[in-house]
């Protein structure tokens, strides 16, 4: 263990075995920080914060410290805030604990980067292998799924969810959920593809990324209501592949409503949802 002679460690901080704190951090009192993690330098982590093991924060990055909540008063102590393992906190990073009104607790999973500016609110939840690019922030309440990659100034809205391996787009600012597996885009964010790269990458099959693309079409790009294109889904046969039901819960369990595709897409997709239906 190396603490800096400049670092400033409150009483009642649990710190695990070859935790190494540098220059002028500060560690507060509610504070664990699991074995070999690093804070570089100029770090705050505050409130009642528990990191996992080998996270790494870099300088000026703060976490834990009193919620963004206007409903918060002065003096009134923040909720959890519980951070995994093998995460990589860059510079200026913000990351706020729970509130009473949210639950409690704010989430992060294991083996994320978030980079320069990034924002994680109040009482958000975010999964494991998220990619946070430079200024990219969600609200408080927001949901991140496991393998998302969110793009440089990506805002996200209260309470919207971004499911597992979406990738959303520079810039975009997402007022409602972005579904599994998906490619969003712009402002008002949009549905513009499935993320076939990121699926590649992930080792899904040549099988399996079909199958996503013939889901998103029926569900997203064939004409009718929503709830007709998901009786159509769940009465398909692809319905029974459990990558199939993760997308049709997830839009069904939507409280904000799903991203819905770019103007002009649903019209050029129409004679391959034709093919997709005869074939489910």
């Amino acid at each position: 263990m190396g603490i800096h002679p400049t670092a400033i460690v409150a009483p009642g901080a649990e710190l695990g075995a070859d935790v190494e704190i540098g220059p002028y951090c500060t560690v507060g009192p509610r504070v664990r920080l699991g074995a070999r993690t690093r804070l570089l330098a100029h770090v705050v982590v505050d409130g009642d914060t528990w990191l996992g093991e080998d996270n790494e924060l870099f300088p000026f990055s703060v976490v834990g410290c009193h919620p963004q909540d206007k409903k918060l008063r002065a003096g009134d102590p923040g909720g959890r805030l519980r951070i995994g393992n093998h995460n990589r906190i860059r510079e200026h990073v913000t990351i706020h604990g729970g509130t009473p009104f949210g639950g409690g607790e704010t989430a992060v999973g294991d083996h994320n980067m978030l980079l320069v500016g990034a924002h994680i609110g109040h009482d958000a939840k975010v999964g494991s292998h998220v990619v946070f690019t430079n200024g990219a922030m969600t609200a408080g309440h927001t949901s991140i799924g496991d393998r998302a990659i969110l793009g440089a100034m990506v805002g996200i809205h209260q309470f919207a969810r971004v499911g597992k391996l979406a990738m959303v787009g520079a810039g975009a600012m997402v007022s409602h959920d972005a579904p599994p597996f998906a490619m969003i885009q712009g402002d008002r964010a949009k549905l513009v593809a499935v993320n076939l790269v990121g699926l590649h990458r992930n080792g899904y099959t040549a099988e399996q990324k079909a199958l996503v693309k013939r889901a998103f079409r029926l569900l997203f790009w064939r004409a009718g209501t929503l709830h007709q294109r998901l009786e159509l889904v769940r009465g398909s046969a692809m319905y029974r592949d459990p990558i199939c039901r993760e997308i049709v819960e997830f839009v069904e369990q939507s409280r904000r409503g799903v991203c819905s595709p770019r103007s002009g897409q649903k019209a050029r997709a129409e004679s391959d949802v034709r093919g997709d239906v005869a074939g489910a």
